[in-house]
């Protein structure tokens, strides 16, 4: 399961980018909510002093990790490859994902000016909003006190959030769209094999593969890994001219049930950088791989559209 978070000052827009995953079919967990939850079981109102006394008591009894802790639980209760976080506070939070979930989780930072974020909140009006300079800054520094700061810092993506919203929409959901996108390779390495060279056949269509030589007694040793990006496979399918190739062999494997596409490479073409798909079993097996996805027939039609005379109809963007 992937986990991407949005961590940002109060107002930045992570409400409106967890519409964004909604609007998707993404489940979201909002750590807000976590917290105004447990102010009602205490049966408090919920206004900013109560919520922040709360958070402020749960970090000092449980620790700083407290409600990161309570919505772990909550996200591997859901189905799905992808939950969407909303409401990073401080780094101990992000260091608890992290360490639950590895590299399945990406902190994606929101940021917007003091002046547009205290509008926002004004016409929010939520309970805990006040509307006034002095409540926003009281509230940042709040925030920043349970390491909001060192968060922010350490965030894989960042998306400023300015006026017109549709453009940060846009690439709130093209962020959405490509840390969604989970792929596995998993490839045998025969006694015969050199294992360097098997590694490099991965790497030459998947670049920056981390491999891990997995050893079971009574079985071929193998590489597994997750490839982090498939540009360049989607560049070799574009300069090798098999898109029709490509198209068909996706849509054997896909499983619309799971939500996943799989198929098999031949692993002595990938050597030699070149992507050739297996319809048969060979003798030293191929690359096996897998690409998860909320949306798998969209995976395709951007790995390999449709064409006419050789050439793609239209290429989409992600």
């Amino acid at each position: 399961m992937k986990v991407i978070a949005f961590v940002g000052m109060p107002g930045a827009g992570k409400s409106e980018a967890s519409g964004v995953a909604r609007e998707m079919g993404l489940p979201v967990i909002i750590m807000g909510d976590v917290l105004r939850e447990e102010v009602k079981n205490r049966g408090l109102e919920p206004t900013d002093a109560n919520i922040g006394s709360v958070a402020n008591q749960l970090r000092k009894d449980e620790g700083m990790d407290a409600i990161a802790k309570r919505c772990i639980p909550k996200i591997e209760s859901l189905e799905g490859n992808v939950v969407v976080i909303d409401g990073i506070r401080g780094i101990a939070e992000v260091e608890t994902f992290k360490e639950k979930f590895g590299e399945n989780f990406t902190l994606v930072k929101i940021d917007a000016p003091f002046e547009l974020r205290l509008e926002r909140l004004t016409r929010r009006a939520r309970s805990d909003d006040n509307g006034t300079p002095e409540w926003l800054r009281q509230r940042d520094e709040r925030e920043l006190s349970w390491g909001m700061g060192k968060a922010i810092e350490v965030a894989d993506k960042e998306v400023v959030n300015l006026d017109p919203i549709e453009k940060f929409r846009e690439e709130i959901g093209s962020i959405l769209t490509r840390e969604s996108i989970e792929t596995t390779v998993s490839v045998l390495v025969f006694p015969t094999e050199v294992e360097e060279n098997v590694a490099r056949a991965v790497e030459n269509i998947f670049p920056g593969t981390k491999l891990n030589m997995i050893k079971q007694k009574g079985y071929v040793d193998r590489f597994e890994g997750k490839p982090s990006d498939l540009s360049h496979f989607h560049d070799l399918l574009r300069k090798e001219k098999i898109l029709d190739t490509a198209r068909n062999f996706f849509y054997k494997g896909l499983s619309r049930e799971e939500k996943e596409i799989s198929f098999e490479l031949n692993k002595q073409a990938a050597f030699m950088g070149e992507v050739n798909f297996l319809d048969h079993d060979v003798a030293l097996g191929g690359i096996y791989v897998t690409i998860s996805h909320f949306d798998p027939e969209m995976i395709i039609d951007w790995l390999a559209p449709v064409t006419k005379d050789g050439r793609p109809v239209m290429e989409i963007e992600l």
